[in-house]
């Protein structure tokens, strides 16, 4: 089992998966578990732009587990790409940051998304549960923890 722990690399997972002959744990499939799970069917996306805007992550999502994906507008997914390559991958955490992806997901919601996949690695250093309406998914947490339970049944 391979585990690719970065949301927007899963671009090539299916090529990594074919390449090596072994099964990649993609995080898209465990987050689509919890959210369906938690009865969500609409759900908002953040994450690099390239994670926002590639179908290799929404098609998935919608493709694979019949969910309805929101990304936010153009000039929202500039401002959260923005803030994770300028801030958070350096380990910047600033409040005007997390104030403006509280507006952005405050605007997903208003567009009828259930809940929001927290889809890259360093927003959940900025954004918890008390600056949303609606529960947040952290891909992070919930890889790590399908990665651990696939470990330990084999």
């Amino acid at each position: 089992l391979l585990v690719i722990c970065t949301n927007t690399m899963h671009r090539m997972a299916d090529e990594v998966e074919a390449a090596v002959q072994a099964p990649v744990l993609h995080i898209a499939d465990p987050t689509a578990k919890a959210i369906k799970a938690a009865g969500f069917a609409r759900v908002g996306l953040l994450g690099t732009a390239f994670t926002m805007e590639h179908g290799f992550y929404k098609g998935r999502l919608a493709q694979r587990h019949g969910l309805d994906v929101l990304v936010p507008e153009e000039q929202d997914r500039a401002l959260v790409h923005r803030v994770i390559y300028d801030e958070l991958v350096a380990g910047i955490v600033r409040e005007e940051s997390r104030t403006a992806y509280a507006q952005v997901i405050a605007r997903l919601v208003s567009r009828g998304a259930e809940c929001i996949i927290l889809g890259c690695t360093e927003i959940m250093l900025l954004v918890h549960e008390e600056d949303s309406a609606v529960p947040l998914f952290d891909t992070t947490r919930l890889h790590a923890e399908a990665a651990a339970r696939a470990a330990m049944s084999d």
